[in-house]
């Protein structure tokens, strides 16, 4: 037995890896990276976003999500404009194009659920509730480890 099977953290990154794969190939056509995708999918449930909600959403920074962005804008699937109540902020607002995407992409996500076995939504949300629940105690983790740091240094 490999010592990465009975690793917690080698069956989440490889969960993650063919996920993203398995995305990949399905969005090729509409030229979509699965970032991009978690972008539009942000936008075509909530709505306009401040780049500042997008990059909460994805846990990106600006850095990140900013060219992520640029790139749909040149697509033609979303818009970004100063928000008139506060130039600091950037909105990010779906097209037409990329409203009328949403028919076309929407079976990406059933088709990745029948692929992992997960067309019961029970089970599927159960397994988003354990990943969220591994995510809060990591990242609290992480946020100790940050409040450490500021405080010796």
């Amino acid at each position: 037995m490999a010592v990465t099977d009975e690793m917690v953290c080698f069956s989440l990154y490889s969960a993650a890896r063919a996920t993203t794969q398995a995305y990949r190939s399905l969005l090729a056509p509409w030229g979509l990276t699965y970032p991009q995708y978690l972008v539009l999918a942000i936008l075509w449930h909530e709505g306009e976003q401040s780049v500042g909600a997008l990059g909460e959403a994805m846990q990106l920074d600006s850095g990140t999500l900013s060219p992520l962005v640029r790139r749909l804008e040149q697509a033609g699937y979303v818009t970004r404009a100063r928000s008139p109540l506060d130039e600091r902020v950037v909105l990010v607002r779906l097209t037409d194009a990329g409203l009328a995407l949403r028919a076309e992409v929407a079976p990406a996500r059933a088709t990745i659920a029948e692929l992992a076995g997960m067309a019961d939504a029970e089970h599927r949300q159960r397994l988003i509730a354990e990943l969220r629940e591994l995510t809060t105690l990591l990242q609290g983790m992480n946020d100790r480890e940050d409040a450490s740091a500021a405080a010796r240094g």
